[in-house]
């Protein structure tokens, strides 16, 4: 276990533009943002701070996240609810707390440091651990029950779709080849069947081998991009008038469900042959990034999980539809 408190563990990713794109549609009112993916509470930490009437509801479907989020926030308990839920549950919570709109809606997507950083949960390649990825710890399915029982054309399909990984059927026949000795248990013996099977060609070029099939098993384990599709639009859906969501991704698969989401609500509805926008016809939002936002060299250097983060944003201009 990983000791220290959550401020000592967690490094906030694009800590001071989350805050810039956010703060305008929460300042000087007593406003309230739901943190999707609370994590050990870093940016909500940040804006409670800042703004004085801001509520916060913090979702995760990590419970220890959330106790240790909870530590961390507890001068804010006044302004804050916790809530264990993964974030594709938006809605029923938001009904649950008698909310009907919000001002501020953040995505902070992808495996969080509390995760990495605990070996026993099996997230990450470079330590042996049971083969576990749940982010919700008390969720049924581990890595090791996709390994073990899933077919071979369905692992293909997972690493394939999800790892982006080009041998995804060479290491799919390795994976129910060696399965059939012995089931899998810890990702060494994982690791090293990766070693066996790519080819030391694409090892030298394609970063660590395990990289690929570990993020596509996690996102299988924990229903990751299929979530996502179903919260975006619920978020977008519960912005007031003037709301904004910032959400940050950590791989393409993830972005590009984010910018399809987003840019689905900046266009006109309006028949691109007619002169004038229809009433009820314009965009629902605009963007506030042009394109996706990467970290500087500066935080990269201090902070490496911001290397791969990108992050877009859209603020409501138009009434529900």
């Amino acid at each position: 276990m990983h000791a220290g408190t959550a401020a000592e563990r967690h490094i906030p990713v694009l800590l001071e533009r989350t805050a810039e794109l956010l703060e305008p549609a929460l300042a000087g009112k007593p406003a309230v943002l739901v943190d999707a993916t609370l994590g050990m509470g870093g940016h909500t930490e940040a804006l409670l701070r800042r703004l004085p009437e801001l509520t916060v509801i913090g979702l995760d479907r990590d419970t220890e996240a959330l106790r240790l989020a909870g530590e961390r926030l507890e001068p804010f308990s006044d302004r804050l609810h916790l809530v264990h839920a993964v974030y594709d549950e938006w809605s029923d919570v938001l009904s649950r707390l008698g909310v009907s709109e919000v001002d501020g809606a953040l995505f902070d997507l992808g495996v969080s440091s509390l995760q990495l950083d605990e070996a026993d949960r099996g997230f990450a390649y470079a330590q042996d651990a049971p083969l576990d990825m749940r982010m919700d710890p008390t969720a049924e399915r581990t890595a090791a029950d996709v390994l073990n029982t899933y077919s071979a054309e369905d692992l293909t399909r997972i690493l394939r779709t999800y790892g982006e990984e080009r041998f995804a059927g060479k290491i799919a026949a390795a994976i129910v080849r060696e399965r059939r000795k012995e089931p899998f248990t810890s990702s060494a013996r994982l690791v090293q069947l990766l070693y066996d099977t790519i080819p030391a060609a694409s090892r030298r070029s394609g970063g660590h081998p395990a990289k690929r099939t570990f993020q596509a098993l996690r996102i299988e384990v924990n229903s990751e991009l299929d979530v996502l599709r179903r919260a975006l639009p619920a978020a977008l859906d519960s912005l007031a008038v003037g709301g904004r969501i910032v959400v940050m991704s950590y791989h393409s698969l993830e972005d590009r469900i984010v910018k399809r989401a987003l840019v689905e609500r900046t266009r006109s509805r309006t028949p691109v042959d007619l002169p004038v926008e229809l009433p009820g016809h314009g965009p629902d939002f605009r963007m506030l990034t042009r394109g996706a936002e990467l970290a500087d060299e500066d935080e990269v250097a201090a902070n490496p999980r911001a290397a791969s983060v990108r992050l877009r944003a859209a603020e409501r201009i138009g009434e529900v539809r």
